[in-house]
Parts: C-alpha cells; sequence; structure tokens
C-alpha cells in the first residue's frame, strides 16, 4: 500500500489554504467490465494565490487534466495517487479526466457479479479514503462541498445516490444517464453511487421536514427473503426518536437503504443513500440475535444522519464523534422505542465485552486517539472508538444527567449544522447545558486508555455481619490510573433457586480503596454485585461468597442483565488466567441448557469453543471436547422445537465435530433418514451440516460441488470454499492457503470464507507449516493488497496453534520488522496478544489438574 497515505499534517497544511465549493462528476459506467470513466470538474478557492497543493486520485491512467484553462501533463503531475497543482489562482476550476478501475475488494467502486443472473451490481464505499478510487477529490472529511453527479449506465439499472435518484433521459436503445442535484455540503468520504438492476421497496415518513421517501433494495435473487415490513417498521421508529432527543429534522432529503454483496463491514452511513451487508436479507431461519443486531444496525446508520453526516469531526482522531455517539444513541433508541427493550443487556454482552477486549490489548488508546494518518484510522474501526465510546457517554449521561446531555446534543447540532468539530466544541455544549466541568472528566475517560478492574473485599464478623466492605480499584490494563466511577452495588439473596435482588447502594468510586459504609452491620448477602446496572466501565469481580452463588446457581438470576454481568465476570476471570477454562465449562454449559437469550446464549457457545480450542491445556482437551459434544448431543431433543436455542445448539455441535466423532445425526438430517422436530432445514443449515461432515472425513468435494449446484447463489459459493477449506487433509489446507493469500483476485468474502474453514479442526498438526509461511506472507500482502484485503488475509493467522512456536514466530517478526508500517505491525501484535492470553489460560488449566 505504498503512496497511498496521507498524514495528518499534510491535511492540515492543504487545509489551511483550500476551500473547496463543489465537485460536478460524470461516471460513464458502460465503457468495459474492468474500467469506467471518470471526469471530475471541482471548483475551490485559495487563500494563497500563487500556492502549489495536491488533489487526490487513485486510478489507471488520467487522459487529461486541466487547470484554470491551462492543461496540466498527466505525466509531469499525476502519480498514480495524486495530481500536483501548481500556481494556484484566489477561485479556481480543476478539470480531470480519468479512467479509474472497478474494485473486488470492497473499497471504491464495487464490481459484482450475480452468478444466478449475471447481472452486474455496483456500489460504493469511501470510508476511510476511497472517494478517490472514483473521482478526483481532496480526501479529507474538513474540505466539505456540494456533489454533482452525473451518471451513464445501463437504461435498465437502478442509480442511487445521496440526492433523489432524477428520471433517466436516454442516449440509446440500452443506455441512459442520470443527472443528480447537488447534494447539501458533505464531506467526500460519504457520498455514494449504488447501481444495478437492484430491486426495490418504498414507503415513506412524516418527519418535521415533510414526507420522505423510503427505500429498501437488493439484489433481484434475494428480494423473495427480504422482510422489507420489519426493515421499515424499525427505521421509522428511528425516525421519530431521533428527531425528538435531537431536536433537529432529518436533514436529507430521502432515505435509502441498501443490501449489497461482499460488503466488508456492517454497514455504511452514505447521506440519504446507507448500504448494508446483504447478510442481513436472510435466506432462511437465524438466531434473534442476528435479527436484533441488524436492528440495531439500521439504527446506528439512521443515527449517523446526524452523527457524523451532518455535523462530521475534523480529523480522523475524533472519529469516536461519529461511532461512539451513534453507537451509544440507536442503543437507546432500540432498548426505548423497539422491541428490543432488553437492548442495554445485549450491549454489555456484545459491545461492552468487546471494549474491554480491545482494552485489553498492546495496542489499547484513547477514545479520542492519536491519528497520524490515513493508515492509523483504518486500524482504529476498533472496539474502543466504537464500544468504549459509547460505554462512557452511557457514564456520562449519569453523570450530567440525561435532560442535561440531551439538551447540550440540541444545542450541539444547532451550532455545528453541516461544519466540522473537534472535541472541545462537544464539550462546550455539555458543559453549558449540565453546568459541570467536563475538561478534566474528558482527560481521564477520552484522552487516557486502558480499563481498571473493580473487586470486592467484605469481611465479616463472628454472627455473619459485615464488618467491612470495600471496593478495590486496580489496574488491569493501559496506563497507570485508577479513574472515579459513578456506579451501582446489588444485593442478592436466594429465594429457592431464584437470585432476587433486596437493595441497590448507589455510590461514587475513586481511588485504589472506596469504602461502602451502607453495608456495615449487614447480613452478608448471597451475591454482592459491583456495577449492578451496568453504569459504570470496568472489569468486575465477585467477592468469595458470591462466586460460589453464582457457580452454584448459574441460572438463578431474573433480571437478565444482572445475570448477563455475573456471566461477564466469570468468563473474564477464565480470560485472565484467575479461572480453569476447566472449571468454566460446567458452569457455561449449565446456563447453555437453559438460556433464552439469544445474544448471550450464542455469546457462551462462541466462549465454550473458545476453551476448546484455545484456552483449555492441551492434555485436558480431548476429554472436554468429547464432554460438551455428548452434553449438546443431549441437549438437542431436550431443547423447544423450533426455538432459537434449539438453532443455535445444532449448529454449534456441528461446528465441534471432528475426525472419528459420531456423525448419525448430521448425516441423517441431510439425507432426511432422520429429524429433529421444529428444525429449520433451509440451505443455509444444509450448507453448514455438510461442512461438519466435510470436516470430520465424512464428506468430500463432490458432495460440496452437488449443493453448489441447488444453490448457486455467491453465498453459496462462499459456503462451497468454507466447506472446501474444512476438509482435514493437507491438501485442502494448501488449496484454500493458496486460493486466500496468494491469488491477488480472490474477493474478500471468499478469502475470510476459506479462512474460516482452514482453521477448523482438531488435527491442528496440518496448520503447523503455515505458521512460517503466515508470517513470510504478511509484508508482502501489505505492499500488494487494499487495508481491507490485508485485513481479511490476516484471518489466516494460525491462533489455534496459540503455544511457543507461534509466539515465537510472531516475536521474531516484530524485531525484524522494526521498520514496518506501524498500523501492520499493530495487527501482528494483536495477534500476538491473543496467543499470550491463549497461553497463560492454558498454563492455569495445567495448573488446575
Amino acid at each position: 500500500m505504498p503512496g497511498y497515505n496521507l498524514t495528518q499534517q499534510e491535511a492540515a497544511g492543504r487545509a489551511a489554504i483550500i476551500a473547496t465549493d463543489s465537485y460536478a462528476i460524470d461516471l460513464d459506467l458502460t465503457l468495459s467490465p474492468e474500467t469506467f470513466r471518470s471526469v471530475t470538474t471541482a471548483r475551490f478557492r485559495c487563500a494563497e494565490p500563487g500556492a502549489s497543493t495536491f488533489i487526490d486520485l487513485i486510478a489507471p491512467s488520467v487522459q487529461a487534466i486541466t487547470l484554470n484553462g491551462r492543461a496540466l501533463d498527466p505525466a509531469d503531475h499525476f502519480d498514480g495517487t495524486r495530481i500536483t497543482l501548481p500556481d494556484l489562482a484566489a477561485d479556481n476550476e480543476l478539470i480531470v479526466d480519468a479512467t479509474a478501475a472497478y474494485m473486488n475488494s470492497g473499497e471504491g467502486l464495487h464490481r459484482f457479479v450475480d452468478p444466478v443472473d449475471q447481472e452486474v451490481y455496483l456500489y460504493t464505499q469511501f470510508e476511510v479514503p476511497d472517494s478517490r478510487r472514483v473521482f478526483t477529490v481532496f480526501e479529507q472529511p474538513d474540505l466539505k462541498a456540494t456533489f454533482e453527479f452525473t451518471i451513464t449506465g445501463p437504461a435498465h439499472w437502478q442509480v442511487v445516490s445521496n440526492s433523489p435518484t432524477p428520471n433517466p433521459e436516454a442516449l440509446t436503445e440500452d443506455r441512459a444517464v442520470w443527472r443528480f442535484a447537488p447534494t447539501p455540503r458533505l464531506s467526500s468520504y460519504i457520498t455514494a453511487l449504488v447501481a444495478g438492476p437492484y430491486d426495490v421497496v418504498r414507503d415513506e415518513v412524516t418527519t418535521r421536514a415533510g414526507v420522505i421517501p423510503l427505500g429498501i433494495f437488493c439484489r433481484k435473487s434475494l428480494r423473495e427473503y427480504l422482510d422489507a415490513d420489519n426493515v421499515f417498521a424499525c427505521t421509522k421508529a428511528g425516525f421519530a426518536y431521533f428527531e425528538e432527543m435531537f431536536d433537529c429534522a432529518y436533514p436529507f432529503a430521502k432515505y435509502d437503504q441498501l443490501f449489497t454483496p461482499e460488503y466488508n463491514m456492517g454497514a455504511m452511513e452514505n447521506a440519504g443513500c446507507v448500504t448494508i451487508n446483504e447478510m442481513y436479507v436472510f435466506r432462511g431461519k437465524v438466531p434473534d440475535a442476528l435479527v436484533e443486531r441488524r436492528a440495531l444496525t439500521i439504527l446506528h446508520e439512521l443515527a449517523h444522519m446526524w452523527f457524523g453526516d451532518l455535523v462530521t469531526m475534523k480529523w480522523w482522531d475524533d472519529l469516536w464523534l461519529n461511532e461512539s455517539f451513534a453507537e451509544w444513541a440507536s442503543t437507546s433508541c432500540q432498548a426505548e422505542a423497539t422491541e428490543w427493550s432488553d437492548a442495554w443487556t445485549t450491549f454489555c454482552t456484545h459491545e461492552k465485552a468487546w471494549a474491554y477486549r480491545q482494552d485489553q490489548l498492546s495496542s489499547t488508546h484513547p477514545i479520542v486517539a492519536d491519528i497520524n494518518d490515513l493508515h492509523d484510522v483504518e486500524a482504529n474501526f476498533d472496539g474502543i472508538t466504537y464500544a468504549k465510546g459509547a460505554s462512557v457517554l452511557k457514564q456520562l449521561v449519569a453523570y450530567v444527567g440525561r435532560d442535561a446531555f440531551v439538551t447540550g446534543l440540541r444545542s450541539y447540532f444547532a451550532a455545528h449544522a453541516w461544519g466540522n468539530t473537534v472535541l472541545g466544541d462537544l464539550l462546550t455544549q455539555l458543559e453549558k447545558s449540565s453546568g459541570r466541568d467536563l475538561r478534566a472528566w474528558s482527560a481521564i475517560w477520552l484522552e487516557t486508555a486502558g480499563v481498571n478492574t473493580l473487586r470486592p473485599v467484605v469481611t465479616t464478623d463472628d454472627h455473619g455481619l459485615i464488618s467491612s466492605a470495600v471496593i478495590e480499584q486496580t489496574v488491569a490494563s493501559g496506563d497507570d490510573r485508577v479513574r472515579p466511577h459513578r456506579l451501582a452495588v446489588g444485593l442478592y439473596d436466594l429465594d429457592g433457586e431464584a437470585l432476587v435482588r433486596t437493595d441497590r447502594i448507589e455510590l461514587d468510586v475513586d481511588g485504589a480503596r472506596t469504602e461502602i459504609p451502607q453495608l456495615i452491620g449487614r447480613a452478608q448477602p448471597d451475591l454482592l454485585l459491583v456495577n449492578d446496572d451496568d453504569l459504570a466501565y470496568g472489569k468486575i469481580r465477585l467477592d468469595e461468597r458470591s462466586l460460589a452463588t453464582a457457580l452454584a446457581h448459574p441460572r438463578g438470576f431474573e433480571n437478565s442483565l444482572a445475570h448477563s454481568l455475573v456471566v461477564a465476570s466469570v468468563w473474564d476471570m477464565t480470560r485472565d488466567g484467575e479461572m480453569s477454562a476447566t472449571a468454566y465449562l460446567p458452569y457455561a454449559m449449565a446456563i447453555i441448557a437453559g438460556e433464552r437469550d439469544s445474544n448471550l446464549l450464542r455469546t457462551m457457545l462462541a466462549q465454550v469453543q473458545t476453551c476448546l480450542v484455545g484456552y483449555l491445556a492441551p492434555e485436558h482437551r480431548d476429554e472436554a471436547w468429547t464432554g460438551v459434544l455428548a452434553r449438546l448431543r443431549d441437549l438437542i431433543p431436550a431443547t423447544e422445537p423450533g426455538s432459537d436455542a434449539q438453532l443455535q445448539i445444532v449448529t454449534a455441535y456441528a461446528a465441534l465435530l471432528r475426525p472419528g466423532d459420531d456423525t448419525t445425526l448430521i448425516s441423517g438430517l441431510l439425507d432426511g433418514s432422520d429429524s429433529v422436530s421444529g428444525l429449520s432445514m433451509d440451505t443455509d443449515m444444509r450448507w453448514g451440516l455438510l461442512t461438519a461432515l466435510g470436516a470430520t472425513g465424512a464428506a468430500n468435494v463432490s458432495d460440496f460441488d452437488a449443493e453448489l449446484e441447488r444453490d448457486n447463489t455467491a453465498t453459496g459459493r462462499e459456503r462451497h470454499a468454507r466447506a472446501r477449506a474444512s476438509l482435514p487433509t493437507a491438501a485442502a489446507k494448501q488449496e484454500a492457503w493458496a486460493d486466500g493469500v496468494e491469488n491477488p483476485d480472490t474477493r474478500n468474502s471468499v478469502i475470510e470464507a476459506l479462512a474460516i474453514g482452514f482453521l477448523r479442526g482438531a488435527d491442528t498438526s496440518l496448520l503447523v507449516p503455515y505458521i512460517n509461511r503466515f508470517h513470510e506472507a504478511i509484508l508482502p500482502a501489505w505492499n500488494s493488497r487494499t487495508f481491507s484485503t490485508l485485513e481479511s488475509i490476516n484471518a489466516f493467522y494460525p491462533w489455534v496453534l496459540a503455544g511457543p512456536e507461534l509466539r515465537s514466530a510472531t516475536l521474531a517478526w516484530l524485531e525484524e520488522h522494526a521498520e514496518a508500517p506501524a498500523a501492520l505491525r499493530r495487527i501482528l501484535r494483536e495477534n500476538l496478544d491473543g496467543v499470550e492470553r491463549a497461553m497463560r489460560a492454558q498454563a492455569r488449566d495445567a495448573a488446575s489438574a
């Protein structure tokens, strides 16, 4: 990726002299399957006439550059990523005629051919720096402008952008042109183009600005699966909620949501033209957790129309102003305005756990990160920017009060609409509304890194009454400071088998030790829960009596959030090597046996798999694996027919099967000789079961090929690749490696499918040769692939071999490549962190025997 970077210093220098006004962008999408014509007319001002600067463009070639009527030779002024602009006037017009390239990596203008009908589908993905792959642009968020798109394409296409789609003008029988009206002032990364024969469902919503047209788009071959009513209902709830909360009308003329293929992320907040991963068009029965996740994604992107699109960060170090606020706002909306009233429990189970994991990596960073260049920000779409930021905002809302917080947000939008902001702009408005000085709060929570551990220490007298109770705070990761928290302590006692909260104490925790005087003289509860209601951001532990109660009554809680907090604490102890994986598994399996919360069930099944693959001592692994499989097999007929739990347990059971395990049930389900009452045997379930058979050696490539004939779709091809890579043979692993790592034409979604299959299987000896091969391949991949593709290739890192050999290889790479790009070194350091954590857990498990 050399030459593609842009530093903050360069961006600041450019913004100091350049003010952008408008772009007129003419794209002809009818040239060839590889390239398209891109003609950009950029109008901008220069504060220092006579100065020089540069504008961004990544393209195979430039035919002509005209600056203020003067032709510039592309051979002298275009280097493949930038165009130099000499001797600028006060007012400038630049016209660039270029040949741009379609991408197959989900960046720039991605081109996809549907194998079902051979139709071409296009969509753009510009965050962080990829609008320059489609048109000539000053690629930085603080140089906002209007964008006027003119698109030439096949006449039967739908063409969608940020402005409402105009009526097409026929050029020939097969070609048409769409002339879009200029957008409001936007940052280039939230402009968008989606084109192709997408199917569409339309509706409308009444807002403060009037009636706003709504559209939901997907490929024709997916239309039968699109549950548009559910998506529209969620969207409309979000419109009403956000307009009221922000006291600000929806700022754009329409709102389209487009489900797009081979997408690299969940979704993207293009202004009025949101693109969403089409995995959210469900081809069969999926866990309720995934339906809930789709709702959160829809609301997250809608919140971005205000956070990020209407008001945008000046530079990427304030990316959290977009993502953390959208995360907090969407969860609030989901909890208060949709059927997902337990959204904050899901936040605790999923988002907050993500934040704690990220914050304990060697790469942890402040929420307001130090972003020196584009490579830094590409690596910073992580659990700090999203989940920790949202967790801290939830804490801030409790600190200043909900009403004051919302009042501050309303003032923020009113003061900065269509502009760019920095952290101080937001704090100023919140200080006005709350009357609090938030600079110290910001310094502690937003501008430092790390997470603390909160541990209750309780002593009792001879009568069982509490004589001392304190919360000890220690540093788990990051810097060496302890932080102030406003939190609740819950007291729970057993009523039969149920754990019932009998009291709740709210207090401020600060420093290494905080007394809880309200507990003195009281009978010790069966369970004391620090951070009850999940107000604070911090890892929690249970005292000895409380831990014993939790382990003895794994399904005792009636309150879902308290249940989730305790489960998270016990898992965190296992991750930290304070509890052995061998001890954790019975607790986890007892919860799985009756869990109805789809998100928690999904999480715990994943944690069980992590224990089996990575955290158990090798000598304990086979026995534990066999025991888990047997328990899951017993649960299948005992689980409610057709339930979410049944779906997840069958899926988890199939995913854990190894060569030599009994495959009778799975084979019977596939060939119809056996059945499980209520189980949906749809296409995705068939692929999962067939892949399980492949991983055991009980199915082969011809079986996968036959299934692909029944499901010759894009998803089917990805499932086929995963199944082939899952085969327990050296040849299958080599083929997966060659296709996923060495073949530059393999698409990211297929690379990721291959990596999942590649790492699957109990015979990890097949992967040992790839320890060295991975480390030999990663720098060449960085130098020849895009960042998104590099992230997909990193999924081949053989973490299932966590142990001294893998650790030594990664350490050696880091020592030998001290000058490698910081973003690449960060990826390898995070890989190493995971290996070292697994090794510590294995050592703890070995010692528990």
